[in-house]
């Protein structure tokens, strides 16, 4: 039996290079499932994602899925894709080990929590704050070079990552530590200001996109308290649930997380192409 990508409807172009089709798979002409292609909009042209991979139950097990994805990168690769990225759902375990076997790459995990009535207490000592305008300049700057840096490690070109860490800030920070439904705090203990944390508050889920606690005071349990301080003002927004990004290798950061309650609930992961 042979298993093919059947277009459901003509190559989509935009205006900036994008391009999207959405594709049946077929054994011998038989739908058993769709995938849809697109490049990233993150990345730019250059980056093909794999969204929507969906193999109908009675012919799953069977090689369709990889055959797919296959020939889903055989597309990307005839649309000058240097990289494809996918996302897997937390708890699809059969979908993670099959991107895996197809040598895709974990990149960073999402992890959420679901947060009580009650907003946890800081330890004694500690305090948050809003971030000075004067202490938000330097921060902003830091944190871009570091974002980007930590793409760069993980396979991305300097000029993609470092358009990835610019556009970001530009579009969620638009209007710098007042923008709407965002919390840019310091941590103090003691008198000392000891780490930093954004949290959006935007949307139904309350969302920690950075957290950072100063080279000094490492290891002395205020990457606990800059959580806690995100998840007290999650809680006092009226949120249910929290989430983050972890990268696949900051497995302290993931300690911490996991043992704050928080789960996984999606892996991204990415596949260079020869």
């Amino acid at each position: 039996m042979t298993t093919t990508l059947r277009p459901t409807e003509p190559l989509q172009r935009d205006a900036d290079g994008a391009l999207s089709r959405h594709y049946q798979v077929c054994v011998n002409s038989r739908p058993v499932g769709a995938v849809h292609l697109a490049t990233d909009p993150q990345f730019g042209p250059a980056v093909a994602r794999i969204e929507g991979l969906r193999i109908e139950e009675p012919d799953r097990g069977r090689g369709r899925g990889t055959v797919a994805a296959l020939a889903a990168e055989e597309v990307a690769r005839s649309w000058g894709c240097a990289r494809v990225e996918i996302r897997v759902p937390g708890d699809a375990g059969p979908a993670l080990r099959l991107a895996t076997a197809l040598g895709y790459v974990h990149r960073n995990r999402g992890m959420e929590k679901r947060l009580p009535a009650t907003a946890p207490a800081l330890p004694e000592g500690s305090r948050g704050r809003p971030m000075t305008e004067a202490e938000y300049g330097p921060w902003v700057e830091r944190g871009n070079a570091q974002y980007a840096r930590s793409w760069i490690d993980r396979g991305v070109p300097a000029e993609q990552a470092w358009a990835k860490a610019l556009g970001d800030t530009a579009t969620l920070l638009p209007e710098g530590p007042a923008t709407r439904d965002v919390l840019i705090s310091v941590l103090e203990h003691e008198g000392d200001a000891v780490g930093t944390l954004w949290l959006s508050l935007a949307g139904e889920k309350a969302f920690v996109f950075d957290v950072e606690t100063g080279d000094a005071f490492r290891g002395r349990g205020h990457g606990r308290s800059l959580m806690l301080l995100a998840e007290a003002g999650a809680v006092a927004a009226g949120k249910r649930v929290i989430g983050l990004n972890v990268f696949a290798d900051n497995t302290p950061a993931e300690r911490l997380y996991a043992s704050l309650g928080y789960v996984p609930v999606g892996y991204s992961m990415y596949k260079n192409l020869l």
